[in-house]
């Protein structure tokens, strides 16, 4: 594909009032022709896009998505100008989409590249400055790489920047494109957030061999002091079975019990009196 001189890309512009990118995307894919250019912006629908890009939009609808097990959420605002085109279904379909769209990309955190802010812009591109495969490199060839790689890390950033899940061969802003042209109003994407099921909250990591291992030496215990117990306690024969009771042993006469002293005494005297007699 041969390059495209600014100057024929200003020239498209001037022509259809469309963007920069959009002017260079269309006289790449027909070979510089402008006439044809010009044919294929309108069938994207981009050139009636960028002339209601500037119109106020107050109305549309917030869109919502959930995820199939519930672990993923989204809600979006998608602005247009009036109540009828929020209301159309095709608007409808196309909020939906979006929603669906931003529940596919987890990178995805910003509306467009002007919405990231520049300290984010500036970290990225520390990131990228102090990487080992750039130490060697000149200066100007360094910044050169660097700028390629900020602009493509802050397009995967970016919602409209994101080719479109239904239809890879455009992006979520050529959709939006398609939209304006079809409903005859300006679309805007203005905000979105995205739920992520216990996204943020500290969890306890365990060890799941060493919990089981615990689990079964705690069971385990308990067996193991109840074992001789029941090994001094033969379970009893059945009642048929048992062995007949021993013969209790004879009964001895009990020998009587001594006397007190006083009882002796008075029985000795007892005893003189009759043989006294």
């Amino acid at each position: 594909m041969a390059d495209i001189p600014a100057k024929l890309v200003k020239e498209l512009r001037d022509k259809t009032n469309a963007g920069f990118a959009d002017c260079k995307k269309a006289l790449e894919a027909t070979d510089g022709d402008i006439e044809k250019a010009v044919e294929w912006l309108r069938q994207k629908g981009i050139t009636s896009a960028e002339k209601k890009a500037g119109k106020i939009t107050a109305e549309g609808l917030v869109g919502s998505y959930i995820h199939t097990g519930g672990r993923v959420g989204v809600l979006v605002e998608v602005n247009c100008q009036t109540d009828f085109v929020a209301r159309n279904e095709a608007f409808q379909a196309l909020v939906k989409d979006i929603a669906m769209q931003i529940a596919a990309c987890p990178n995805v955190e910003y509306v467009t590249v002007d919405d990231i802010p520049p300290d984010v812009v500036e970290k990225e591109k520390a990131i990228e400055m102090g990487r080992d495969d750039l130490g060697n490199k000149p200066d100007n060839v360094r910044e050169k790489i660097v700028a390629g790689r900020i602009e493509k890390r802050l397009k995967e950033l970016s919602l409209l920047e994101q080719p479109y899940i239904k239809d890879q061969s455009i992006t979520v802003a050529d959709l939006v494109k398609q939209r304006i042209a079809s409903l005859g109003e300006n679309i805007r994407v203005r905000r979105f957030v995205r739920f992520v099921m216990g996204e943020g909250i500290e969890k306890e990591e365990s060890d799941f061999a060493a919990e089981v291992t615990a689990q079964m030496g705690v069971a385990e215990a308990p067996a193991a002091a109840a074992a001789p117990t029941e090994a001094a306690a033969p379970a009893e024969a059945p009642a048929s079975e048992a062995e007949p009771a021993a013969e209790p042993a004879p009964v001895q006469d009990e020998a009587p019990a001594p006397l007190a002293p006083k009882e002796t005494a008075a029985k000795g005297k007892s005893d003189k009196k009759k043989k006294k007699k």
